[in-house]
């Protein structure tokens, strides 16, 4: 995508919503799209945050993740990024096959000496059905076993914490002042409009939370935009709620949670959760610990009976 139409997209958005003067404007890029003039261009036009997805500066973990780039782009592309961007998001994948904790803290000294703002660091799940679970059928082993993966989320929580990072959310570190913006809309269950082919939104309007996905196919969207519509169940509006904001360090408020789904949480599962120190209750608010965030599916499930 050019500039031009990143800028035309902007003016748009620009005059249909507000001034993007104190917007949180991002793009993401892989290491192979490194071009200095085009990200210049980008930053230029409103772009201010840019995000890459590195994944590793270890070659075999980027072949065997199949990605199209090596560890000298990567670095390459990291460095220009710093230069261009006032706020640079870098993305890293542990818990590969053959990792161990020494290539780990590899990846994450190249990560720390960048100047990157901001590090989402995502644990390696073989989801079903994918192209990496049949390979794993095969015998042909993607991840480290969970408990190796485990230790693995310990240290770079650990480390990253050490050097001046927030973890306020599962996967995600920050520098003050450079949290995301955009992924928190989400997990704190704000509003947020789905723009472009097969994009989802999610809107509040007059107590009710709409769900909206727009057409897949380019053609379809330009003839009808919206594919669907549908407003969620008061049940359904607060189990999304509680899923996505026990995912960030502030987590979810009770009195909210209540008003949306017209029921309280359970509170002999809130006393058993907090005895097992996997989440923490401070008056109204609810998140998890470091130790429940390893198990957030298993807290859910109990909370949401």
């Amino acid at each position: 995508m050019s500039a031009d139409d990143i800028e035309r997209i902007l003016q748009t958005i620009s005059s249909l919503w507000s001034d993007l003067e104190s917007v949180e404007i991002a793009i993401e890029a892989n290491p192979h799209d490194v071009d200095k003039e085009i990200w210049k261009a980008y930053h230029a036009v409103g772009i201010n945050r840019l995000s890459l997805g590195a994944q590793s500066f270890h070659d075999p973990a980027l072949k065997l993740l199949g990605r199209d780039h090596d560890s000298a782009q990567a670095k390459v592309a990291l460095t220009l990024a710093i230069e261009i961007f006032p706020s640079v998001s870098l993305d890293l994948i542990y818990g590969w096959a053959g990792q161990t904790e020494s290539l780990l803290q590899a990846d994450l000294d190249i990560a720390l000496a960048s100047g990157a703002q901001h590090i989402s660091a995502y644990q390696l799940t073989i989801e079903e059905g994918t192209a990496f679970a049949k390979a794993e059928a095969r015998g042909d082993m993607k991840a480290v076993e969970a408990d190796q993966s485990a230790d693995f989320y310990d240290h770079v929580r650990e480390r990253l914490i050490a050097k001046g990072f927030e973890h306020y959310e599962v996967s995600n570190f920050a520098k003050v002042g450079h949290r995301s913006r955009h992924n928190l809309t989400y997990w704190t269950g704000g509003d947020y409009v789905g723009v472009g082919p097969g994009a989802h939104g999610r809107l509040t309007h007059d107590g009710k939370r709409y769900a909206t996905m727009a057409s897949m196919r380019p053609d379809d969207y330009q003839a009808n935009f919206l594919k669907e519509k549908t407003a969620l169940t008061p049940t359904e509006w607060a189990e999304e709620y509680l899923l996505m904001g026990l995912r960030i360090e502030d987590g979810i408020s009770l009195t909210r949670f209540e008003e949306i789904g017209s029921k309280p949480l359970d509170n002999a599962a809130l006393d058993e959760l907090s005895q097992a120190e996997l989440i923490l209750v401070n008056g109204d608010r609810v998140a998890a610990t470091p130790k429940g965030r390893l198990v957030l599916n298993t807290i859910t499930e109990k909370l949401l009976v």
